[in-house]
């Protein structure tokens, strides 16, 4: 596909185009977090389009031990797509037509959703497609879902003004969390599984400037294992969390609220124990205060699907506002 021709489809992909029509009642939409209805017809799901389409918007995690995938994937065929079965908040539709296209429509027949259609002359310019948007089209979903769970947060919400006292942050997390640690400008918050927990620590750091992004992540790393060692411990005497040296990390610049963050994905270990899962560390760049705000959720879930987890523990780090 010619650069022009890409750039037009993506300015086309972020274009709302039904922001003319009236505005009228909508059901609200439906759907289990990361459950994406894919509307195809079964000759395109289950030649080379299928297969790009599952290998691309269905692509795995980073930074998970095991293979999940971004999405759970329902297929249906165009004709199928009525009525109640319209309702899943995020849809993508792949189509062929008469033109090259990409299009998303916010809302068109619940609230809240995202549609995105794809279409195009044969399956060669869809897979094409499909390959140049694959990253966009997953970026648009999970923000529809991560504001979905967010939402769901908010219908019960922890008191947490000891955090906003103690570091000067706004964060949401629901009331089936508790605060296993507090100390200093240190908190340890968790919440139970019946086989494991999900964690999230929050801490301050005074600022340092680095020249070099490479010893950006380098310190990250090393400040994380100083913290884990201190406050984190195994389940034997002198047993502590590590980073797991054996995984190569992946480092992302990023914002969120106006800030500049760095975004550290990896899998962690008990040194001492045969314990281990993933983490996501987001460092923010508070440079009004002159400080890192670390916010990074770890989860324990030996033996079972950890994506639902972390992207619970993304959608309340994603929360934090800074004074």
């Amino acid at each position: 596909m010619k650069p022009i021709q890409t750039f037009f489809l993506i300015i086309t992909f972020f274009a709302c185009n039904n922001s003319n029509q009236k505005r009228v009642y909508k059901p609200s939409s439906s759907g289990n977090i990361n459950n994406l209805l894919v509307v195809i017809d079964d000759d395109l799901w289950r030649g080379r389009v299928g297969d790009v389409l599952r290998e691309k918007v269905g692509s795995e995690i980073y930074g998970l031990p095991q293979v999940e995938p971004y999405f759970d994937m329902r297929q249906v065929p165009t004709a199928v797509f009525t009525d109640f079965v319209r309702l899943n908040r995020i849809v993508l539709k792949i189509q062929i037509s008469n033109e090259n296209r990409i299009k998303q429509y916010k809302d068109p027949y619940a609230s809240p959703q995202t549609m995105v259609v794809l279409g195009a002359e044969d399956a060669d310019k869809l897979i094409d497609l499909i390959e140049t948007t694959s990253s966009d089209i997953i970026s648009s979903f999970r923000e529809v879902e991560l504001r979905e769970k967010q939402r769901r947060i908010k219908k019960s919400l922890f008191n947490s003004s000891s955090v906003k006292t103690t570091l000067g942050i706004d964060i949401k997390f629901s009331s089936a969390y508790r605060i296993a640690k507090a100390k200093d400008n240190f908190f340890w918050i968790r919440r139970d599984t019946e086989s494991g927990s999900l964690n999230l620590l929050l801490y301050s750091l005074p600022m340092k400037e680095f020249n070099d992004s490479y010893f950006f992540n380098e310190f990250i790393i090393q400040q994380r294992d100083s913290v884990a060692e201190r406050e984190i411990p195994g389940p034997h005497e002198g047993d502590f969390m590590i980073t797991d040296s054996s995984y190569t990390p992946s480092f992302l610049k990023t914002k969120m609220s106006g800030i500049n963050v760095l975004e550290t994905r990896s899998m962690w270990k008990i040194k001492g124990a045969f314990m281990s899962g993933p983490f996501v560390n987001y460092c923010f760049l508070d440079k009004k205060n002159n400080r890192f705000i670390v916010a990074e959720g770890f989860v324990y879930a030996p033996a079972g699907a950890k994506r639902d987890y972390m992207f619970e523990l993304e959608a309340i780090i994603r929360s934090i506002s800074i004074d």
